[in-house]
Order: C-alpha cells, then structure tokens, then sequence
C-alpha cells in the first residue's frame, strides 16, 4: 500500500453540479472529525512510505489555520511520508491564504490542485462557484511565492451556455499561467444536484455532444500545442509532473481511502466508508473501522479493471505487464472487444500494448464499458 486519498467533506458553498460527500461547514463537528479521522488512519496504517498522498473533498482549504495544522499534524503522525512522496493537497482559488500555504508548505506538501473550472466571470457564477478569475490569478502568485512549483489547475467545458470559442479563451488563459499539470472533465449532470433539478425542468441549456466533442477536441489541440503532453483521457501534463496519484487509480493499484464517503481498494478490496458524519465518527469511537460496504474483486473482475482502467492512459494497457500479473494474454481473453474497437479505428494494438486512437478517446467511454463482465463467458 503506497497511496493514500484522504477525504475532507466541509465547503463553504455548495456548487451546483457536484455529487461529492460533502456538507456545508458551519456548524459541523470539524475537530471531532480531523480526530475520528486520524484514527482512522492509526487503525489501518502499516508504515510503508508513502508514495502518494492526496487530500481531497469537499474542500480542504475552507479549514481554518488552526484546523488546517491539525489535519496536516494528524496525517504526518500517521503516514510515512518522506521527501519522494507526491504530497497533493486540493484547493479552491480564494481559500488560500500565506498562512495556510506556509502551513502546507511545511508539512512537506509540495503539489497544490486548485479547481478553476473557467475563467469566465459569468459562468463562474452560473454553475455556482464563489471564486472570479481574479482569485485564481491571485490564489497562484501566492502558491508560487510560498515555493510551490507542481502545480495543476481543473477545467470543465460543456457547462450551461458556454460557447467553444468561451472555453479556448478559458484554455489560453491557464496555459499563459505557465502551470505544470492541467485536468479538463466535461460537465456530468449528476443525480440530486442543483443541475440535475433544472434539467428535469428543461431550464439547463446544455451544449449539447457534437459541441461537447468539438471542445475536447480543441483541449487536446491547444495542451499540446503548449507543449503538454496527454497522458490520460482528461489529463495533460509537462513529462514527469503527471500525478503519480492518479496513475496508482488507472494502473489499478490498491491505495488507502479514508474520511466519510472514502472508497479504497485494500488487500484485494474494494471498500467505500459511511457518507454521513455521525455515520463515519461512530465506529471509529468504538476503535472500529467505518466500512459502509467492501467487495473482493474477483480474478476477472481485476482483468476487466485493469483494461478499462489502463486504457484511460495514453499509453494504454501494457501487455506484458498485464501477463505478468495475471497470466494470460489480454489480446486472446479479450480478442472479440479488441477486434471489434480495432475495426472501427477506436482502438489500437502493437507487440507491446493496448490503447485508444484519438478518435477513441471521444468515445472512450463506449469502448471501456465494453470490457465489464465479459472475462468469465
């Protein structure tokens, strides 16, 4: 186990398109949970350095100072983190103030993702963020004074009412940041969201897929184009800042998950916590862990997630790895789904692995759906 996610659930505003576990912050039992939360970690941890870290939510800068020093105080009791761990703290532009990047600084954190979205003031507004590009601006002159140089900024295209053109001028503007790492997701509309609501009222004027298509398009173009490479369906990044801690999710890895609502993949486990607070704190007081659900992946089950999950990177599914680890050849368990994708100019193999074509990864979603509960006909 060399990867951690750490979930902290508070946000000081709620937008309109997530689904995360989260909850409004005033209010909430915060200590009690940063407590429940590093035993938790004392519960589970065996003291293997840590080759990732990743702090997540939520938002885990709406803490305050005093807060902020015991999470990172409670992580750094807990986990073996040394100078080689990636240590990834998320970020909302605005919430950062020096003194919480002095914090984080030295604590060891030394990778800050901050969630952007779009540049544009208006639609900023639209999809219910708190913060204005001017925050951004600010929020990363900041994180570069406090010494911080690895860092990723998170893009969204196809929100309601944006035109391709609005995103290029959201694209150009991140790139002139000059940042190492950048993510671009399309907009999902996600059940008991703000969103979801409004499009069951027919009052949410979507882009619609072709323009959807078009501005991922355009995302691909422009990253490299600015000399980032694509090394993941949704992320671009300059050669040797990709984020180790993603890779451990799409080399189908098994790291720790903690906090409410975590999910985490453990000695050949997938397990999920208790989303609600009380839900998550009450075992924990017992000294018991609060696994809502686990599940033992199956020998198939793990072939099957090793496809769909690898071939999200652009370097696809590596097939000698894949031997090595399951003994068998990925191209005969999964001849017909391959011959298929290969047919139709979405997919691509050589002598040494599996991967999506350019115009595979518009449809990437098709082709990894394919792979799911065939390896055991």
């Amino acid at each position: 186990m060399k990867a951690a996610y750490i979930h902290i659930p508070f946000c000081h505003h709620i937008c309109h398109y997530c689904d995360f576990n989260k909850v409004f912050m005033k209010g909430q039992p915060v200590d009690e949970y940063l407590e429940a939360l590093e035993k938790e970690m004392s519960l589970s941890v065996s003291k293997q350095v840590m080759e990732t870290v990743f702090v997540g939510g939520g938002t885990p800068t709406a803490l305050n100072e005093k807060q902020l020093e015991k999470l990172v105080s409670a992580i750094n009791r807990q986990l073996n983190i040394d100078t080689n761990t990636e240590y990834t703290f998320e970020a909302n532009p605005g919430d950062l103030s020096k003194e919480k990047l002095a914090i984080l600084k030295n604590a060891g954190v030394n990778r800050l993702s901050f969630g952007v979205q779009t540049f544009n003031d208006e639609l900023l507004k639209k999809i219910g963020r708190s913060h204005r590009a001017k925050d951004v601006f600010e929020s990363i002159e900041n994180a570069k004074t406090a010494g911080f140089d690895n860092i990723s900024i998170d893009l969204i295209y196809s929100l309601p009412g944006q035109t391709k053109q609005d995103f290029i001028q959201s694209i150009q503007t991140a790139l002139e940041l000059g940042l190492v790492h950048y993510s671009g997701y399309s907009l999902i509309i996600e059940p008991k969201t703000v969103f979801y609501n409004l499009l069951q009222k027919g009052k949410l004027p979507l882009p619609g897929e072709d323009a959807e298509a078009e501005m991922y398009e355009t995302l691909m173009e422009h990253m490299e184009n600015g000399g980032l490479k694509q090394y993941e369906i949704s992320n671009f990044a300059v050669p040797g800042f990709e984020s180790r801690h993603n890779l451990t999710y799409w080399n189908n890895e098994e790291y720790y998950g903690f906090g409410a609502g975590a999910h985490g993949y453990v000695d050949g486990i997938r397990q999920s916590n208790f989303g609600p607070l009380k839900k998550y704190m009450e075992p924990l007081s017992n000294g018991e862990l609060p696994i809502m659900d686990a599940h033992k992946v199956t020998i198939e089950e793990k072939m099957e997630e090793e496809m769909f999950l690898g071939l999200r990177k652009t370097d696809g599914v590596p097939i000698r790895h894949f031997e090595e680890k399951f003994g068998r050849n990925p191209i005969d368990l999964f001849a017909e789904q391959i011959k298929d994708w290969n047919a139709k100019g979405l997919l691509k193999t050589d002598d040494n692995r599996i991967f999506l074509t350019r115009q595979g990864r518009l449809l990437g979603n098709e082709v990894f759906q394919s792979f799911i509960g065939v390896s055991n006909h």
